[in-house]
């Protein structure tokens, strides 16, 4: 569904639109900002009705957390704002069948959810990424090479931003080369949204094309696992299949969600903050000749800034297990509120002129890898890498490179760019 221009009603006050609706997020981005501005301004959160939807029955509807505070205090209390009951990924209650590809770890309260971080964590401690790092230069400086040779003028996302990510998590896997067409294709479905260009127009084949996709994924890991426990090598998969930790080892299932999880949220974030960050270094080119001044110096804490910036995750999803009060309102069981990590991170209580990028901005408590508490990005640090390394290799060697105006994912879920030509 779409709004054309001439459609769109003005927003003066925060009865002028309704983030279920989906061509709220169709809008460009100036009513986008100016819409949570208001929502922020309000003494309560705003509350919602679930979008009709023809896979799942109504929902009770969900309250909107915009402000920083908010989204951090229940962050840190899962007890009451729970993740499994329903996902935490989407608004709508998550059908029956598609747990089988989508219900990972982000989707599960503790005990369960302990239990699978605890596997696969091993994977992400600073020792396990500080392996990875000569593997994301190297691929950095492959990426610059092929974009030099190919000239300006084409594709940033997919000849840039999409590469990284993607090769170093296949990689990681132990995925091989010939696949990574698929992985990228699939996980460009799952995280379709509301965009037609991957799960089309028709709502009752949005089901059949999030369930193929999860499938072919699933069984991509599944038939690689199968080998790796007969054939085991140095890579992720050879890992978590062989892992066992007090008797505990994951399942196949456990398995094929886990990776639709590391592929879909370890690849589209990080690829879409690398491409927002491409066009704030041109729409600010005052930051981008302050970060050149001084590129190892200033550079960790321009990654934090465009993280906020861009909050490539627009929101979580959780449901309240009792009534419970916060910040003086009171919410009842079973309500559902969603964390509008973005908005948050344009908090003007807590974030001095939000709208603005100051690669200097410190201190910069951002949310752009969630709130604190057990759902916690655990990929974050590789993200940060691999942010780090591609602009470092970008601005030595393209240091005038400019972003054109994106085509933006429409989604509610993901700050998605899809294109963006780019010229030096």
């Amino acid at each position: 569904m779409s709004v054309t221009p001439a459609e769109r009603k003005p927003i003066v006050s925060a009865d002028d639109f309704d983030l279920s609706d989906a061509g709220f997020w169709a809008r460009p981005m100036p009513d986008r900002e100016h819409a949570f501005r208001l929502l922020r301004e309000l003494e309560r959160p705003a509350f919602y009705q679930e979008m009709e939807n023809p896979l799942v029955p109504p929902g009770p509807g969900y309250h909107a957390l915009v402000k920083h505070a908010d989204i951090l205090e229940a962050s840190r209390n899962p007890e009451v704002f729970c993740s499994g009951d329903g996902g935490a990924t989407n608004i709508l209650d998550m059908p029956a069948e598609f747990a089988e590809y989508f219900g990972s770890m982000i989707n599960m309260d503790d005990p369960r959810h302990a239990r699978l971080r605890r596997i696969v964590s091993r994977a992400f401690t600073p020792k396990m990424i500080k392996q990875f790092e000569a593997d994301v230069e190297t691929a950095a400086v492959r990426i610059v090479d092929d974009l030099v040779a190919k000239g300006p003028g084409c594709d940033f996302v997919t000849e840039v931003a999409a590469r990284l990510p993607l090769k170093i998590i296949c990689d990681m896997m132990g995925i091989p080369e010939k696949d990574y067409r698929t992985v990228f294709d699939r996980s460009n479905v799952i995280l379709g949204g509301f965009d037609p260009e991957y799960v089309g127009l028709d709502m009752n084949t949005v089901a059949e094309r999030l369930l193929t996709a999860g499938m072919e994924l699933q069984q991509l890991v599944q038939d690689l696992a199968a080998h790796r426990a007969e054939h085991p090598t140095t890579d992720l998969t050879s890992s978590l299949v062989n892992a066992n930790i007090d008797g505990e080892k994951l399942t196949m299932q456990e398995l094929g969600s886990f990776f639709i999880l590391l592929v879909v949220a370890g690849n589209e974030t990080t690829r879409n903050a690398i491409s927002h960050g491409l066009r704030l270094f041109t729409e600010h080119p005052d930051q981008r000749e302050l970060l050149l001044q001084d590129l190892d110096g200033r550079l960790p804490g321009a990654v934090e800034e465009i993280v906020r910036l861009a909050s490539p995750v627009n929101y979580m999803r959780r449901k309240v297990t009792r009534d419970h009060e916060m910040n003086g309102h009171l919410y009842r069981a079973g309500e559902k509120v969603v964390f509008y990590y973005w908005a948050a991170n344009r908090d003007e209580s807590v974030f001095a002129d939000p709208l603005r990028f100051d690669i200097t901005r410190s201190p910069n408590p951002h949310i752009g890898f969630g709130g604190p508490g057990p759902h916690f990005c655990l990929g974050a640090h590789l993200a940060r890498r691999e942010i780090t390394v591609m602009f470092r290799e970008l601005l030595r060697r393209v240091p005038r490179i400019e972003g054109g105006v994106p085509e933006r994912l429409h989604s509610s879920f993901i700050n998605g760019i899809k294109r963006m030509e780019c010229a030096f």
